[in-house]
């Protein structure tokens, strides 16, 4: 009865330990948004090794709930006067959507050989959890999904922040602070911070929002610093801690699973993610056209990534965070609501 436990706890250890040290090695390396980048490289490594290495999901999910109230204290009352010149990108994200779906699809139909609820639900942008699921009650094949998108999200993750420091001139130095430190913040400000997280997490949860350990803490804790009850971030500390934690789950989605499957996975996510990304691309040129706003901005509220980890990104970049994350909220909802009525639909059709 006990040797069950003390084995998961081990492996939690390990996990912890592996992508601590990446995180600091990253650090040490000046390289950008380093403890996620470098626990999520270390922790993917240690799982293609064999290492006995695995977190479990609840832990993750405290983390990402950590981050939805860093992400929602980006929303200042600044931001309203903003969201109206946001329309016609958030509109696009539609078309994206679309677009990018349709031909990734494709790419896995017709390139991979992956049978269309498999090829469908590996080609949707994002949704990660619920993809997985859905995808596996549809009859795909959920562990092919599962390292699909496990495998985007780490080529995503690793190639973006370095692609803006050589093509954007973006220099790691001049990042900003992630927050302040945890003696700096009033013990008033913590309490309301962590009831953002509790609150926002169980309450997204009970009404059964997709993402809810981001969505629920980010919505509520963009109320709270909206209406100006604080302007507290979470400490820079339980920040970096939640990012090795984040960066080390996805690492750990690796282990235990045949080499062979993997690397072929990651060749085949490689091409999707090129095709997604390029749309990506295209979309944020159209829209920097029609609407002036910043084409780095928008590159990443269109990016096929994680909604904590695009936003994560956009703050080590010095980006508008806020854009990032409302653009990422709305299109997982897109995804997470419409895609499974849309392939159900098509499987009636018989299309």
């Amino acid at each position: 009865m006990t040797r069950f436990p003390i084995r998961q706890l081990f492996k939690l250890l390990l996990a912890l330990a592996i992508g601590t040290a990446g995180g600091a090695g990253a650090t040490w390396l000046g390289l950008p948004l380093p403890w996620m980048i470098g626990a999520l490289a270390a922790t993917t490594a240690a799982a293609m090794a064999g290492a006995p290495i695995a977190l479990p999901p609840g832990l993750r999910s405290v983390m990402i709930a950590l981050l939805g109230v860093m992400l929602g204290s980006g929303f200042s009352p600044a931001i309203l006067e903003h969201l109206a010149d946001w329309a016609a990108s958030l509109s696009a994200l539609i078309a994206y959507t679309a677009v990018a779906g349709g031909a990734s699809m494709l790419y896995f139909r017709r390139v991979a050989g992956y049978d269309r609820p498999t090829a469908f639900f590996s080609a949707m942008p994002g949704g990660l959890s619920e993809m997985i699921l859905v995808g596996g009650a549809l009859g795909g094949d959920a562990r092919v999904i599962s390292l699909v998108h496990s495998s985007r999200l780490l080529l995503v993750v690793l190639s973006l922040p370095f692609a803006f420091q050589l093509l954007a001139g973006y220099e790691p130095a001049a990042r900003p602070a992630a927050g302040p430190g945890l003696g700096d913040i009033p013990a008033g400000d913590l309490a309301v911070l962590a009831a953002c997280g509790l609150a926002g997490f169980l309450g997204a949860r009970a009404l059964r929002l997709p993402a809810a350990a981001v969505v629920g803490p980010m919505v509520l804790s963009a109320g709270v610093h909206l209406a100006g009850w604080t302007t507290a971030r979470p400490p820079i500390e339980l920040v970096a801690a939640a990012q090795v934690v984040v960066g080390s789950a996805v690492g750990c989605r690796f282990a235990g699973v045949a080499l062979a499957l993997i690397g072929r996975t990651v060749v085949l996510a490689g091409g999707s993610t090129f095709i997604l990304v390029a749309v990506a691309v295209g979309f944020a040129l159209a829209m920097n056209g029609a609407t002036g706003l910043p084409v780095p901005a928008l590159v990443l509220a269109y990016a096929p990534g994680g909604l904590a980890e695009m936003s994560l990104i956009a703050l080590a970049l010095s980006l508008d965070a806020a854009f990032v994350a409302t653009h990422h909220l709305l299109r997982v909802f897109l995804i997470v609501v419409l895609a499974p009525t849309f392939f159900r639909a098509r499987a009636r059709g018989g299309t």
